[in-house]
């Protein structure tokens, strides 16, 4: 069965293919005589410009996990997992404004490289190892697993062709080309991807309408219907235990606006080699602050175009006045990641098949395509050039990158299906095991940038705990919502990190800041210390059992690591003005990195309005 593909819808998905392709490699091409230095391969030359970075970063972001992974989580759970992509697009704002500048000011390549530079080789070997661990074993995996999932479900292919087709789609211009390839074809690729996407869930919502309505109307039956009935949260952004346990589990009410949504987002959005490296190779920092600023508002549609397609399936299929639209139909949803694929082959019209899968096959791509350059990158200048050629060449920095790309994908074309073949919603898997790093991710990286007192020992017992600790509080806690478990976690390594930066002897003199620099963090100290204690207190009175009227069923509880990260700041903020010592490879507290003009303030408060009226609306 091909779903009804057409000569039109196969033209059209073998046009975008020829074009993807041919883009890639005339972009990897160089001039007669010349060769790709390292900085061409891994960071496209330091020439990207605003609108290819903020492209590129949600081309690199959006793949199957989301058009597969998070659509499914849409039938099964419903609009809540949109708080990935709305929180998403306000951290965005954060690592524009505070994470990025202090990066880009230090040249840096990569994450473990800014963890050698600010603390030694033990941390960023650590890092370096987390990172391909993750990357081939979750990222990798993953993303082709679910993109063939979609190919099987849509046109016939057996899984076990679509994920070698797929991750050698992606190789065929990433591995040649490097970041550059990677970068401007992710321009085009994200067009495909938005456009084609939107266009699917307009179809499906028109379908729900019927003969009666277009899809405005369709969205509005889709909001009644489920509203109907109070016990379907379906379109409710924060879940209540009383009402769904199992759903509350994964979104576990108020934590993904008060606990470890934030650590999942700080640590993928920045201190994630295959994201972030889209913003180290922007022209200038105005550029690449611009081009965060642009990735948020794209952000903020990523729910229109998968998970409401997710719901739109899941009301077809269990609200009774919807089930004559089925019949006719091909194939069932036996599994709620088979939600979006269902969708594409029963209500995309002829042509707009073919655009829609060319879409979701971008999305998977463009991923791919950016997951195998960051794992090069960071084998190769963090482990190749730093443990084993000290004196290699910008030849064989590029001729090692390509081949630990190619290695990267056979490895995770055979490890895809033993991974990955049981799971009902990939997304959550993807985003439970990357949680167990980004607690130390978010600590140690954090205070590298921001806290002038941060030492070496601190950070590589920190990275040694978290992988460890992690795994502990799953055994030992195994029924707590895993974001909730995240912020234990967090506020565990906090702790530890302090304890051990403050106690730690090997420190060096530190340079007086000016007067108003001084002034600045303080009132930063005092400002956040507030807030903790707010937090502190909300926290005692809603998120325990000490009063009757406590929201623990919301997860308020969660609040307690928002206290927690509030006073590390405060720590950070009072002791970078009042510190007699520093780290001996701390950075300079510049706050002129951290200024902004008046464009980058009102398109972030732009996001911040348009985000919180969604989180009122469909709360």
């Amino acid at each position: 069965m091909n779903a009804g593909f057409t000569t039109i819808d196969y033209a059209i998905f073998v046009a975008y293919a020829i074009l993807i392709v041919g883009l890639g490699l005339w972009l990897s091409r160089t001039k007669k005589g010349e060769e790709k230095d390292s900085k061409d391969y891994f960071l496209a030359g330091g020439t990207l410009s605003w609108w290819a970075i903020g492209a590129s970063l949600i081309a690199a972001n959006i793949s199957a996990e989301h058009f597969i992974g998070m659509s499914g989580s849409g039938f099964r759970i419903g609009l809540g997992i949109a708080a990935y992509e709305w929180i998403g697009a306000l951290s965005l704002i954060v690592v524009a404004k505070f994470l990025l500048p202090q990066m880009i000011d230090h040249k840096i390549f990569t994450m473990p490289q800014l963890a050698k530079e600010r603390y030694g080789s033990g941390v960023s070997f650590f890092f370096s190892f987390f990172w391909l661990l993750v990357y081939v074993f979750v990222n990798l995996t993953s993303v082709a697993w679910l993109g063939a999932l979609a190919m099987e479900q849509i046109l016939n292919i057996p899984r076990e062709y679509g994920v070698p087709g797929l991750l050698i789609f992606a190789g065929i211009y990433s591995i040649y080309g490097g970041l550059k390839a990677v970068a401007w074809t992710d321009v085009l690729q994200v067009v495909f991807l938005i456009g084609g996407g939107l266009i699917t869930a307009w179809f499906a919502l028109d379908a729900v309408a019927g003969d009666s309505g277009n899809a405005i109307d369709g969205f509005g039956m889709l909001l009644t219907k489920i509203r109907e009935v109070p016990s379907d949260l379906h379109f409710n952004m924060i879940i209540d235990e009383k009402l769904n346990p199992a759903v509350f589990k994964d979104l576990p009410g108020m934590a993904v606006i008060l606990g470890a949504m934030w650590l999942t987002n700080f640590g993928y959005w920045g201190f994630n080699q295959y994201i972030i490296q889209k913003g180290l190779a922007a022209k200038n920092l105005a550029e690449a602050k611009k081009g965060l600023i642009f990735a948020g508002y794209l952000k903020i549609l990523i729910p229109i175009i998968v998970i409401v397609p997710g719901i739109t399936a899941y009301v077809l299929f269990n609200h009774p006045d919807m089930q004559h639209t089925l019949s006719g139909l091909h194939g069932t949803i036996e599994r709620a990641d088979d939600a979006y694929p269902w969708l594409l082959r029963n209500f995309a019209p002829n042509g707009i098949r073919g655009l829609a899968f060319a879409a979701l096959v971008a999305a998977v791509v463009s991923s791919l395509a950016s997951m195998l350059n960051s794992t090069s990158t960071i084998f190769t200048l963090d482990i190749y050039k730093e443990l084993i050629n000290k004196n290699s060449t910008e030849r064989q920095l590029v001729k090692v990158g390509r081949l630990t790309a190619l290695a990267a994908l056979f490895i995770a074309m055979f490890a895809a299906k033993p991974l990955l073949g049981g799971l009902d919603q990939a997304f959550q898997y993807i985003q439970e095991y990357t949680g167990f790093i980004y607690p130390g991710v978010v600590v140690v990286f954090g205070m590298g940038v921001l806290w002038r007192r941060a030492t070496n020992r601190a950070a590589l017992w920190t990275t040694i705990l978290t992988i460890p600790l992690g795994i502990a509080m799953k055994v030992a806690l195994p029924d707590l919502p895993f974001i909730i478990r995240m912020g234990y976690v967090c506020m565990i390594l906090i702790t530890f990190a302090v304890f051990l930066t403050l106690t730690d002897k090997n420190q060096v003199k530190a340079e007086p800041l000016d007067a108003k620099t001084t002034k600045k963090l303080i009132k930063a100290g005092w400002a956040f210390s507030v807030l903790a204690v707010v937090t502190l207190f909300a926290g005692i009175v809603w998120g325990t059992t000490l009063f009757d009227n406590n929201l623990i069923h919301l997860g308020f509880n969660s609040i307690f690591m928002l206290t927690f990260l509030l006073t590390f700041l405060a720590i950070i903020m009072f002791t970078n003005a009042n510190s007699a010592t520093k780290d001996a490879k701390s950075y300079t507290v510049d706050l002129k990195l951290f200024e902004t003009d008046n464009n980058f303030f009102f398109g972030a408060m732009g996001i911040v309005v348009i985000i919180a009226t969604l989180y009122a609306y469909f709360w």
